[in-house]
């Protein structure tokens, strides 16, 4: 196995792992933790493809990370607002 297909592998048990924690209820699709999995994820697997190219993963990837940045966004956004209205009471 060369470094791109280690990268795909490492992507894909993340991915995996980030989903085995959520069925388990150690994560919530909320936590950054079970996001920052999915994202860095991604990112690996997309970066195997560039080398090993197949269309349709190669597009699953990217509106996976579109998808999950979009996610981190919204919680981040929901946090600071949490927090703004903790402050005021």
């Amino acid at each position: 196995m060369d470094i791109y297909q280690w990268a795909g592998f490492v992507g894909m048990l993340f991915v995996v792992i980030a989903y085995l924690f959520l069925q388990m209820n150690k994560y919530t699709i909320k936590s950054l933790q079970y996001q920052l999995l999915n994202l860095v994820g991604a990112i690996l697997l997309l970066i195997s493809l560039f080398v090993h190219f197949n269309l349709g993963s190669f597009i699953i990837e990217v509106f996976w990370i579109i998808i999950t940045v979009y996610g981190i966004v919204v919680n981040l956004k929901d946090k600071k607002i949490k927090k703004e209205d903790i402050k005021e009471e």
